[in-house]
């Protein structure tokens, strides 16, 4: 288990909004290949069958990106899922071959449409706390750089400072290698989608996860909601 608080700020400016979160532990995550692969092929080949000739409009209609896109229309941004699906469905792009840790979680992502982190849990510093941006705040983001935050958007913070949040992603300090032993996945869910479409989700991760790693253990599979 891994200490996980939930903010007042968060309740108050996210209602009805969820937070999931699962936690996996003793997992080989070296890059070799693995039946993950070949479900990965298999899940773009579903992909495009079923999608491949819509349009960007026509996904907008699935009522996960819906609600996604509302969200990011807040901030001025649009959903970065949602532009990964569109480069596979009309791009032809593959699904990355990052780590299996993360594969795992970017297959779910395409399969759900349900947006998530992955942290190495070895580089984070409990307690985690489910929260909302302030004014002012920033952090250190994936490439490197100061970013500036987006006051109001969700974000989850360890005891050194904001780990992830919506429209910046995951910062600098704890993001999952092929070192990685044990895994925190977030998904970041806005009001609307139902807490069962959040607990599918992290059940698909997990299943995803056994594909490379059938003795990785489940330590931790929650949802928290916004009430």
């Amino acid at each position: 288990m891994i200490d996980i608080k939930v903010g007042a700020g968060w309740r108050q400016a996210h209602p009805a909004a969820h937070i999931g979160v699962l936690l996996v532990d003793q997992v080989d995550n070296s890059r070799r290949p693995t039946p993950l692969d070949e479900h990965k092929k298999a899940l773009t080949a579903t992909l495009r069958a079923q999608y491949g000739g819509w349009s960007r409009a026509d996904l907008l209609t699935l009522p996960v990106l819906q609600i996604y896109r509302q969200y990011y229309k807040r901030f001025k941004k649009t959903y970065h899922v949602q532009l990964q699906l569109e480069s596979v469905l009309h791009r032809g792009k593959e699904l990355p071959t990052v780590n299996p840790l993360v594969d795992a979680a970017f297959a779910a992502e395409m399969e759900t449409l349900i947006l998530t982190a992955s942290h190495d849990v070895a580089c984070l510093e409990p307690p985690l706390l489910i929260d909302s941006v302030g004014e002012g705040e920033v952090f250190t983001a994936m490439n490197g750089e100061e970013q500036p935050l987006k006051a109001g958007d969700m974000a989850m913070r360890d005891a050194h400072g904001a780990i992830c949040t919506i429209i910046y992603g995951q910062d600098q300090r704890s993001p999952i290698t092929p070192a990685t032993r044990r895994a925190l996945y977030v998904a970041y869910v806005p009001a609307g989608i139902e807490v069962t479409a959040v607990t599918h989700h992290l059940q698909t991760i997990a299943r995803n996860v056994r594909l490379f790693a059938p003795t990785a253990v489940t330590e931790m599979l929650h949802v928290y909601t916004a009430v």
